[in-house]
């Protein structure tokens, strides 16, 4: 079982290596702490916006419900892929832009298979919107990228990072001190966090692979050739 590692540890790890405090000579407590809890979440908050930061991807299920819409997914910074099943069979779905989703016409609530999507960010995660509305329970995975946006003092964090992750996080919160203290970052860590920072971006890249939607193939999406053809069920 992995040693915990709390957000405070982390908060007072990055005071020392900003060199505002001294170890073994001064303590990180009252408005210190505080301030380095703002400044830690403040950094979570930015990262949480910085995909090629995040090295994470990992499958989130909802399952949903007759005639709702909305779905909110915690966490989520980035979806890459999303799916829905039927029993142990896997449907592929349409991914649709903002102004085909919410201005192009259609008829409202009807209820059927989920064939579009639409993710939009939102505090603390992303809503997911589903077209056709579900007309019964499906279970909907998504693959993407989750990431925390913010912490408290007795948090974990090793239960969502790796310790190569927290790593760059103290790195990059010693920097912030650095800035909200008036002091400069020592070189050493700033090549550091430089090195760490170019790492990760190699880290877990994106699926840059296209596909093109063809109603001449298998691989086509669902539309309403589709429902009128087979019923919403592929192959028909």
């Amino acid at each position: 079982m992995a040693t915990p590692y709390l957000a405070s540890q982390l908060i007072e790890r990055a005071y020392f290596l900003s060199q505002v405090l001294a170890r073994d000579l001064q303590t990180v407590s009252g408005s210190m702490q505080d301030d380095g809890l703002y400044l830690l979440n403040a950094l979570l908050d930015v990262k949480f916006s910085d995909l090629q930061l995040i090295p994470y991807y990992s499958n989130f299920q909802i399952t949903t419900v007759a005639g709702q819409e909305k779905y909110f997914i915690p966490n989520l910074a980035e979806a890459d892929t999303t799916t829905f099943n039927i029993g142990d069979v896997r449907f592929s779905m349409n991914e649709l832009t903002r102004k085909e989703y919410f201005s192009t016409p259609r008829v409202d609530n009807l209820q059927a298979l989920p064939f579009s999507y639409r993710y939009e960010r939102v505090l603390g995660g992303a809503n997911l919107f589903l077209y056709f509305v579900p007309n019964q329970a499906y279970l909907v995975n998504i693959w993407g990228k989750f990431a925390l946006s913010e912490v408290t003092l007795d948090q974990d964090i090793s239960l969502v990072y790796d310790l190569f992750y927290v790593e760059y996080l103290r790195f990059a919160l010693a920097n912030y001190i650095c800035a909200e203290y008036g002091q400069t970052f020592p070189d050493g860590a700033k090549e550091k966090l430089k090195e760490i920072t170019k790492k990760l971006k190699s880290i877990s890249p994106a699926d840059l692979s296209i596909t093109k939607r063809s109603f001449f193939t298998t691989n086509a999406t669902f539309d309403w050739q589709f429902v009128n053809l087979s019923s919403g069920y592929w192959p028909f």
